[in-house]
């Protein structure tokens, strides 16, 4: 139980940390995987029109620092760790889906592996 709870308390903080980062600073995360993108002879995603996805992106990463807490604050409860590996198993999928039929982005290749 106290692995679980710390394993919960974990996620909350590094989902928050990365909504904050979506929310305050949005390109950076592209410009991040846009920089190493060319060493693995992928290309760069294309930085405009994704301020409205980046919003999404932080609202989901809320969502899922909040079912994290649950999961740290009620460890008997089952509900909150299924809907969190819903939201990441969709997250997953969606992101090779991404990767595979609409551009060879760092980015979506890296969101499919971490999730």
């Amino acid at each position: 139980m106290k692995l679980y709870k710390a394993s919960s308390l974990m996620m909350a903080v590094i989902f928050a940390i990365v909504g904050f980062i979506f929310l305050v600073f949005p390109n950076a995360p592209l410009f991040a995987f846009n920089s190493v993108s060319g060493y693995f002879h992928l290309p760069e995603i294309p930085l405009t029109g994704v301020t409205f996805y980046l919003s999404l992106a932080s609202a989901y990463m809320y969502v899922v620092t909040v079912l994290a807490v649950q999961m740290f604050r009620n460890p008997t409860e089952n509900i909150y760790p299924t809907l969190l590996a819903h939201g990441k198993l969709a997250s997953s999928l969606l992101s090779i889906y991404l990767f595979v039929f609409h551009g060879h982005y760092l980015i979506c290749f890296a969101n499919f592996m971490i999730d």
